[in-house]
């Protein structure tokens, strides 16, 4: 059997000569060019993803903290008891301080509780156009977010996270 010939080079496709040469030099500059582009990339990711977690970390918080504050206006003020149930809430969302805490760090001395008889200056009494009402207030001051990739996005303490209702009663 005879040896089948190859097939003739395509148009424009230089085996010898000049072009042939530059076709060898640029070899691996996709690769090059690829490494370039994935740095900045990854980070970019790394950090969308941080930042997601930090807004959710502070929604989290954000919610908690309401839900203490509802449950301060539904009981009068000045009850420690109740008071000690509002913390529990905003950082276990237990009224008794079981199970684990929201997020890491966070704890029941972080929160701060206001109503109508332990900050009397701005919660008793507020006057509003149809009259006066008691305001009940919680926050949650400086938490600690830690970041997991901590080269793209710090570690930082949120601001104070504040809820005020009018008690309801």
């Amino acid at each position: 059997m005879a040896p089948v010939p190859s097939p003739p080079p395509a148009p424009g496709a230089a085996t010898t000569g000049p072009r042939a040469g530059r076709r060898a030099r640029c070899r691996g500059v996709a690769a090059v060019e690829l490494g370039l582009l994935m740095t900045p990339l990854i980070l970019l990711v790394f950090g969308a993803s941080e930042l997601g977690r930090a807004v959710f970390s502070y929604n989290m918080i954000d919610k908690s903290v309401r839900d203490a504050a509802r449950h301060l206006s539904q009981h009068g003020p000045g009850d420690s008891t109740i008071a000690a149930q509002a913390r529990c809430l905003a950082v276990y969302e237990t009224t008794d301080c079981s199970g684990t805490a929201l997020l890491p760090g966070l704890t029941t001395a972080m929160v701060n509780i206001c109503d109508a008889t332990l900050c009397p200056s701005t919660n008793a009494n507020q006057l509003t156009g149809s009259g006066t009402v008691n305001l009940v207030t919680a926050n949650i001051q400086s938490y600690p977010y830690t970041s997991v990739v901590g080269f793209v996005i710090p570690s930082m303490n949120f601001n104070t996270i504040t809820v005020t209702m009018r008690a309801q009663l």
